[in-house]
């Protein structure tokens, strides 16, 4: 024989037949309360949460572990496949995996030493053509400094109704 059960809105617990005491609400909401205590509860409008016998209390805090069984998760395996990379080719990763390390340590060095000769002989580059620049503004005059426009009344809007 099966028993229809039914849950407390306030606390949770099953409400059997013939049990419970049952409130509609003006909006025609109905609610079953286990016992009078949910429903005062309910009325004083406390919070199921903050109170440490009911289900919600026990679910948020994790105190029921036996109800709630978690389903393990089983990861795929992964298969191995080999596959070319956009820009190099099966045989090149292959051959760069077979290297030394010894070899790939020195071939690393050899290309971080170029891209240092590189980024000094730009800055050295930059470094000359601020001094001509310099050079060039010395020689030009003194009265010709950064911002120096004609001298004379300012033009242009800027006034009016405020």
């Amino acid at each position: 024989m099966v028993l229809k059960t039914e849950l407390c809105r306030f606390s949770g617990a099953k409400i059997y037949p013939g049990r419970g005491i049952r409130f509609v609400r003006g909006d025609s909401q109905v609610f079953l309360f286990v016992n009078s205590k949910c429903k005062r509860y309910f009325h004083n409008r406390l919070k199921p949460a903050k109170l440490c016998w009911t289900a919600v209390y026990r679910k948020q805090h994790k105190k029921d572990i036996s109800a709630e069984a978690v389903k393990k998760r089983r990861r795929a395996t992964k298969k191995p496949y080999s596959r070319s990379i956009v820009g190099a080719t099966l045989e090149v990763i292959q051959k760069k995996r077979t290297e030394k390390p010894e070899v790939r340590d020195a071939a690393r060095e050899a290309a971080l030493r170029e891209i240092k000769e590189r980024i000094k002989k730009t800055k050295d580059e930059k470094r000359a053509k601020k001094a001509e620049v310099v050079k060039s503004q010395k020689v030009s005059g003194k009265g010709a400094s950064k911002g120096a426009g004609p001298k004379g009344p300012k033009l242009g809007g800027g006034g009016g109704k405020r």
